[in-house]
């Protein structure tokens, strides 16, 4: 069994920061925190394709090897630059980082969907999604509160979890990010007679 990120502690005084920002809003809070986005086992084999095929131009313009030989070296450049390039912290260290935004945003969506945060009565969910291969932050938030609030407010949250993560404070960085979301869905969506909580505070670690 693979260790959990985060302490029973630490799980349980997040879900209880969730549990509180909801009692001034409609709104909810839904936080996932993954050990990686994507093993990114595509990177290797692009760098090391384009290792290759500049190699066999250098080796034919600056070497007398014939044509068998160049390619040869080529598909053993290849084999070599692949199985280098495979092993993990250089695998996703070499990882372009548009692909590894795609990526974590792609993963984000799909625990957005996965777990039913579009599927909140006012389309008022938000989630937080922490990727830590690689360290990526994304805050999804459904259309109601994502009409209303502008990117520059979700941008500053990320930067603060992620200050705090560095710092070694985690859970205290989730936590205030957790009271200052519950703020913006207070002022937009605040609380009515007659609502529910329709998600879990539980965290989800994956």
């Amino acid at each position: 069994m693979v260790d959990p990120v985060l302490s029973a502690q630490e799980h349980a005084r997040i879900s209880a920061a969730i549990a509180e920002a909801e009692t001034r809003t409609a709104g909810e809070i839904y936080v996932v925190v993954a050990r990686e986005a994507d093993p990114f086992r595509l990177v290797p084999v692009l760098w090391s394709a384009l290792f290759a095929f500049l190699l066999a131009w250098v080796l034919y313009v600056a070497t007398p090897l014939s044509t068998a030989w160049i390619l040869t070296l080529q598909a053993a450049a290849f084999v070599a630059a692949a199985l280098v390039l495979s092993l993990e912290p250089l695998r996703f260290a070499t990882a372009p980082p548009a692909i590894v935004g795609e990526a974590v945003h792609r993963a984000a969506l799909a625990q957005f969907m996965a777990h039913g945060v579009h599927l909140t009565q006012h389309r008022t969910g938000v989630l937080i999604y922490l990727c830590l291969r690689p360290r990526r932050i994304e805050l999804v938030a459904d259309e109601a509160i994502h009409a209303r609030v502008e990117q520059p407010v979700w941008d500053a949250m990320v930067t603060e979890i992620a200050a705090a993560a560095r710092a070694g404070q985690l859970s205290e960085g989730l936590v205030q990010a957790i009271g200052r979301v519950g703020v913006l869905l207070a002022q937009h969506f605040p609380k009515s007679a007659g609502d529910a909580n329709e998600l879990s505070d539980q965290i989800v670690e994956v």
